[in-house]
């Protein structure tokens, strides 16, 4: 599911990139995998909940899991989205796209981020999951220029306003992947360590993870 997930942000990405519509409308189309790989981890949890009846760290890793395919499906929605928004910039009649390098940093961010979970989770690595933590911060920053970025574009051409939007859409949408992946990344720690690390300063974090 994580797979599937990265690879629909790589190609709603390089649809963006790129204007290519029938990798957009792929991108989309391929949303209802997500979401039915979703019900179908979380309909196998509940049976090994009921069934088992774990408990301690099995039960915490149950937990994890449920928590965990809610933010992969919707980092599957947000790319969804990126791919529908850069649909409507390609197939209306349009100025030239203003170059905003901070997208592409961004989404760089966004994917590594969810890349290095998946294998923090896979390895239950609470060091690797806390270094996906503190990468969120330079996630926000980037989305941030963004903002300034196309405010200004905006400002010089009023024009441009409907499309800067769509624009801003689809930087939060990136920006949301990287929140996901945050997300992820606590369970990871509750996993491993049984505290709840959410809402709580990284420093607390930081030490969780290498206790």
């Amino acid at each position: 599911m994580g797979g599937l997930v990265e690879q629909q942000i790589v190609d709603a990405l390089a649809g963006f990139a790129s204007g290519d519509i029938a990798a957009l409308d792929r991108v989309v189309a391929a949303d209802h995998e997500v979401n039915a790989m979703e019900v179908a981890v979380d309909r196998e949890c509940s049976t090994i909940i009921a069934k088992r009846q774990p408990t301690a760290r099995d039960l915490r890793l149950m937990m994890a899991i449920i928590k965990t395919i809610t933010d992969l499906e919707r980092s599957g929605d947000e790319a969804a989205k990126i791919a529908r928004m850069a649909k409507q910039i390609f197939e209306r009649e349009r100025m030239k796209m203003p170059r905003i390098s901070d997208i592409r940093t961004a989404a760089d961010i966004a994917l590594g981020m969810l890349r290095k979970v998946l294998d923090a989770f896979a390895r239950l690595d609470t060091v690797a999951a806390a270094a996906v933590i503190r990468e969120d911060q330079a996630i926000d920053d980037e989305f941030r220029s963004i903002l300034r970025q196309l405010i200004t574009f905006m400002m010089e051409d009023p024009r441009t306003i409907s499309m800067a939007i769509e624009i801003v859409f689809i930087a939060k949408a990136i920006e949301r992947i990287g929140d996901h992946a945050k997300n992820i990344a606590e369970y990871v720690i509750y996993i491993v360590k049984g505290t709840d690390v959410r809402h709580t300063s990284f420093e607390f974090i930081e030490r969780e993870a290498q206790s």
